[in-house]
């Protein structure tokens, strides 16, 4: 039996995950035990589906990979056409997760608030330079001056959008390759984004350092 599987509602997330998961020594960041874990075989979309299928057929979608993996990540946004909000959507999914076979000890429910696009935003100038800034000093005021970052945040209220305009500035196309490259070389501590930190959590308690 595998040790962790993701089930994710998009190729944005899954590029994030692999970013993250292909450095090298990439469990001293949380710190845990390193696990067995490929993300080409451990990360799976939810292709077709997208937030609101998740949603409505996860337990569908787990059933196949009860009993050859001990623990369960279904990752998915909060907001989408016809959302329910960030509460409901994770008691939802908790019940597939119960549904599919998965003890809440074994299983987590990650709702990323608004969206997984939160991820791409840190004071870090990898996260600058791979959204085709030279600096998150420049970014930042580029942002503020446009209206899409309030001055003291940290992260733009509208992550997705911001992230867009930022790439256009720079004439660059948006890509899951960004998540990508982020998540490879940004230290989870210059991220705030709580989902994050509750999978980091979640991951020292499953697998302890």
């Amino acid at each position: 039996m595998r040790p962790l599987l993701f089930l994710v509602a998009d190729k944005n997330m899954e590029y994030a995950l692999r970013g993250f998961f292909e450095r090298n020594g990439w469990h001293r960041s949380v710190p845990c035990t390193r696990f067995e874990f490929d993300p080409g075989r451990d990360v799976r979309v939810a292709t077709g589906h997208n937030d609101p299928g998740l949603y409505a057929r996860a337990d569908a979608l787990l059933r196949p990979f009860h009993g050859s993996y001990e623990r369960v990540v279904v990752m998915i946004d909060a907001h989408w056409q016809g959302t329910p909000g960030p509460a409901a959507i994770r008691k939802e999914i908790e019940r597939h997760l119960r549904n599919a076979g998965w003890k809440e000890a074994d299983s987590l429910a990650l709702v990323l608030d608004p969206e997984v696009d939160v991820w791409l935003w840190s004071d870090s100038p990898h996260a600058a330079k791979a959204l085709g800034w030279r600096s998150p000093s420049a970014l930042r005021s580029a942002l503020e001056a446009e209206g899409w970052l309030g001055t003291g945040d940290a992260k733009p209220k509208r992550p997705k959008e911001a992230a867009e305009w930022a790439l256009r500035q720079r004439g660059k196309p948006r890509s899951s390759a960004i998540y990508r490259s982020i998540t490879a070389t940004v230290s989870i501590e210059r991220c705030q984004d709580p989902a994050l930190h509750t999978l980091r959590a979640t991951l020292r308690r499953w697998f302890p350092p």
